[in-house]
């Protein structure tokens, strides 16, 4: 009897802290990023337009993933949405629109970033790295591309020198 009260015991703590570490690893904590909640506005999945005729869903945990990739691959030339290379073309909204193809959508972006061109389309940009497949699969560049389109649209300053 004694053994088997110290089994059932073992069971409940090992339940307890596996039910604690799903908790702590779940989508609801990863939302919890204030950039993220707070100045990208979301706290639960938004649609980002995919091609100009369909939009995909974006849960808050893909911004998270998005916003780590961003800091840890891009933020030393695109600090706050900027250029430091080339000042006059930032990662707002305006300029992504007006590069040549546009880069305002999830699939034109993530082109962009697999084989980056000059903002006229011209030809290759060789300042902004490339990003190929061995590096990022497609879904976390997915997810890279859709946090720089929402901070253009949402994060205050994002891509101005008032970041």
């Amino acid at each position: 009897m004694l053994g088997l009260r110290f089994s059932v015991r073992s069971l409940l703590a090992i339940l307890v802290v596996w039910l604690g570490i799903i908790l702590l690893a779940s989508p609801a904590q990863a939302a919890g990023d204030p950039y993220v909640s707070q100045y990208l506005r979301v706290t639960e999945p938004v649609a980002i337009d995919l091609d100009g005729n369909q939009t995909r869903w974006f849960a808050p945990d893909d911004f998270v993933v998005g916003k780590r990739l961003f800091e840890n691959n891009c933020k030393n030339c695109h600090l706050g949405g900027t250029t430091l290379p080339n000042p006059s073309v930032s990662l707002s909204l305006a300029a992504l629109q007006g590069a040549v193809p546009q880069r305002d959508n999830i699939n034109n972006l993530v082109d962009y970033l697999r084989q980056p061109m000059t903002y006229d389309g011209t030809e290759e940009n060789y300042v902004c790295r490339q990003v190929p497949g061995s590096w990022l699969p497609q879904k976390q560049v997915e997810k890279l591309a859709a946090f720089i389109l929402r901070a253009a649209q949402k994060a205050p300053g994002w891509g101005t020198s008032d970041f």
